[in-house]
């Protein structure tokens, strides 16, 4: 963790902060893909378990400013900016992309997550028999999570807290989504119309069940990569590479359904190679677009790494 960061450093957070939130507003990526990627997982996951009861005891015995340091503030705030930006801006790009050219938009990040797993795996410093079993154990569970068929529910507020929590603990974890669980939990449509609508109540109880899944979940990957770090790599390069198959380009939709605004979505959706998409689908692959895409994502993976291990500079 860096003790001392110039303002440059704390602008190249918020631009961390900004491609977290333009990823987590896709259903199957995640932003703690993109906070592995750009070299500040661990550090974010350690900051947000400081922000426990530990903080107000800090607080109420030394001050603001210490308990501000406590909790690494100045970083997470510039995250925090970054992705309000991005759910203001950026984010907005990124879903009419999904919505206009999603072959594009998947392939580019299929090649950024594929990139990202040999980034996170070579750190492991030893494969063995645990390591493998954990990377095999993440890779099953986040396969099949990207195969079970979205539900249709009646939201109630006691559903709505308990969406947040589930939403958030995907949300730090490289490779699930937490788009997608609400998604799989049939709150996608009811969080995005509270959040427009401005349900405030809702909100409240939403983001209540975040910071609860939140702080409690921070200890326990804190805890993890304390302990068992390799295991927790391999665990996580599994997430990444099951949740390969939700962003697989070309999709031949299955069954729809009518979300809140009428308008007629995916539901159950079959990957299919490219030249069978055409052929089901009457529509252009845009095969080469999508490879350029791809490496596109793989350099992009390249690029993050670089900077986010570039030494701080006084």
């Amino acid at each position: 963790m860096q003790s001392e960061r110039t303002w440059r450093d704390y602008l190249t957070l918020s631009g961390k902060g900004m491609m977290m939130g333009a990823a987590d507003a896709v259903p199957g990526v995640s932003g703690g893909t993109i906070a592995f990627i750009t070299g500040i997982y661990q550090e974010l996951i350690h900051s947000i378990k400081l922000c426990g009861p530990e903080a107000l005891g800090v607080l109420f015995k030394q001050g603001i400013k210490a308990a501000w340091l406590h909790i690494n503030g100045t970083f997470l705030l510039s995250l925090v900016v970054g992705i309000m930006i991005s759910a203001l801006t950026l984010s907005r790009a990124v879903v009419y992309l999904l919505d206009t050219h999603p072959e594009l938009l998947w392939s580019f990040f299929f090649g950024l997550i594929l990139a990202a797993i040999w980034s996170l795996v070579r750190h492991i410093e030893k494969w063995n028999l645990p390591i493998l079993f954990a990377f095999a154990l993440g890779t099953a569970i986040a396969y099949g999570v990207t195969i079970i068929t979205p539900t249709s529910i009646e939201p109630t507020p006691v559903y709505f807290f308990l969406s947040g929590m589930l939403a958030i603990c995907a949300m730090i974890l490289p490779g699930i989504s937490g788009a997608f669980i609400l998604l799989l939990l049939g709150m996608y449509g009811p969080v995005m119309l509270a959040i427009k609508e401005f349900q405030f109540g809702i909100l409240v109880i939403f983001a209540a069940g975040c910071l609860v899944g939140l702080l409690s979940f921070s200890r326990v990957l804190d805890w993890m990569f304390t302990s068992f770090k390799n295991v927790t790599l391999a665990l996580l390069g599994g997430f990444m590479l099951g949740s390969l198959n939700k962003v697989w380009p070309w999709k031949h939709t299955l069954e729809t359904m009518i979300d809140r605004h009428g308008k007629v979505v995916p539901l159950v959706e079959k990957n299919v190679l490219p030249n069978t998409f055409e052929t089901l689908t009457g529509q252009p692959a845009y095969l080469a677009y999508g490879l350029g895409l791809m490496l596109l994502g793989v350099a992009l993976v390249f690029l993050m790494e670089h900077v986010g291990n570039r030494p701080s500079e006084d």
